[in-house]
C-alpha cells in the first residue's frame, strides 16, 4: 500500500501538471467572444412608395453571430482542464487513503503526510468553488500551479516512509486537533490564490500594465475574485479557531500546561491574531480591500512559516515533523 501511495502521489502530479498546462492554454487564448459574418446594414424593399424607384429601406434581418474560433478552443481547454483536475484530486485521496491504510493509522503522523492531505483539502475545496460558480475557471491554472509546487516540494523534500505514529500522539485529540487544523489550512491554501489574483487584477482595472499585473487581465473581476478570497477566510477562521483551542486542550492534559510558547503554538497564535486582523479590515469601512486582502496573504505567510520554517529550524515539543 505505502507504494501505491507512492505511486499515486507521481500520477496526482503530473495529472495536476497536465491540467496547469491546459488551463494556460485556456489563458492564452483569451477571452471568449462573438464575431458576426459581415452584413449590409439596410436593404431595399418594394413598397410602391417612397423614393424616386418605389422602395424604402427598411434594417436588414440580424445575421446570426458565430463563435469565435480560439474562444472556443479556449472553452474547451478549460473544460479538459477542470476535468483533468477532478482525476489529480481522485488520484490525490487515492494516495492519501493508501498512506492512511499502509500506516493503520491517519495519514497525518509527519510534515509529509500532513503537506498531502492539506493540498488535498485545497484541490477538493477548489474544485466545490468551480462547481458553483464556473465562471471563476481561470483561477484553476494557479491552484494547479500551487498543487505541482507543493507536492513535487513534498515528494523531493519531505518524504519519509511509513512509520508507526509517535507515542506521544496515540490520543483521540490527534484526531480531533490535526484533522481541524489540516481543514482550516486547507482552506486557506485556497484562499491565497484568488487573494493574490485579487490584488493583480485590481492593479490591472485601475491601469497598471507592468508585471506582474499584465497576468491579471484575463481574471475574472476583481469584485468578484475579493469575495470569494473574504468568503473562504470567513469560512475557515472559526474551524482554525477550534483547532488550537482543541491543541491547548491536548497539551493540557498530554504537559500538564494549555500554553508554553512552543515555537509551534506561538507562530499558530501569530496566524490567528493576522488572520482575525484580515477579517476585521475586511469588515470595516475605511480600509480599502486591497489592504485588507495584503493582510490575507501575510496571515499564509504565517501559516507557511508555522509549518516549514519552525520544522526545519527550530524545535520544540511539537517536533514531529520527520524530516
Amino acid at each position: 500500500m505505502s507504494a501505491l501511495s507512492d505511486q499515486l502521489v507521481t500520477f496526482a502530479i503530473l495529472a495536476y501538471l497536465v491540467a496547469m498546462i491546459s488551463h494556460a492554454v485556456e489563458y492564452a487564448l483569451g477571452n471568449a467572444r462573438k464575431v458576426s459574418a459581415a452584413a449590409p446594414a439596410r436593404e431595399l424593399v418594394g413598397a410602391g412608395v417612397g423614393g424616386p424607384g418605389g422602395t424604402v429601406e427598411e434594417p436588414a434581418a440580424p445575421v446570426p453571430t458565430r463563435p469565435d474560433r480560439s474562444a472556443a478552443r479556449a472553452a474547451l481547454a478549460g473544460r479538459i482542464a477542470a476535468w483533468i483536475t477532478v482525476l489529480a484530486a481522485a488520484l490525490h485521496l487515492g494516495a492519501v487513503v493508501t498512506r492512511g491504510v499502509a500506516a493503520e493509522r491517519m495519514p497525518w503522523g509527519n510534515m509529509y503526510e500532513f503537506v498531502l492531505t492539506v493540498t488535498w483539502i485545497g484541490a477538493a475545496a477548489w474544485l466545490a468553488v468551480l462547481w458553483k460558480q464556473p465562471s471563476l475557471r481561470r483561477l484553476g491554472l494557479f491552484l494547479t500551479l500551487v498543487m505541482v509546487l507543493l507536492l513535487a516540494f513534498a515528494e523531493l523534500k519531505l518524504y519519509v516512509q511509513v512509520v508507526p505514529l509517535m507515542p506521544a500522539l496515540q490520543s483521540y485529540w490527534f484526531i480531533i486537533h490535526v484533522s481541524t487544523i489540516i481543514f482550516a489550512s486547507g482552506i486557506f491554501l485556497l484562499g491565497v490564490v484568488p487573494a493574490v489574483a485579487y490584488l493583480m487584477r485590481s492593479g490591472w482595472e485601475q491601469g497598471r500594465r507592468s508585471f506582474p499585473y499584465t497576468l491579471a487581465r484575463r481574471l475574472p473581476a476583481a469584485a468578484g475574485l475579493e469575495r470569494l478570497t473574504f468568503t473562504l477566510h470567513a469560512f475557515s477562521f472559526p474551524i482554525f479557531t477550534f483547532a488550537v483551542i482543541a491543541g491547548a486542550i491536548w497539551a493540557e492534559a498530554a504537559w500538564g500546561r494549555a500554553w508554553g510558547w512552543d515555537p509551534k503554538e506561538t507562530w499558530a497564535f501569530i496566524s490567528w491574531v493576522v488572520y482575525a486582523g484580515y477579517l476585521h479590515a475586511r469588515a470595516t469601512p475605511s480600509v480599502k480591500r486591497n489592504v485588507a486582502t495584503w493582510i490575507a496573504v501575510v496571515g499564509f505567510l504565517t501559516m507557511l512559516m508555522n509549518l516549514f520554517g519552525v520544522n526545519f529550524f527550530f524545535t520544540g515539543l511539537h517536533s514531529y515533523a520527520g524530516v
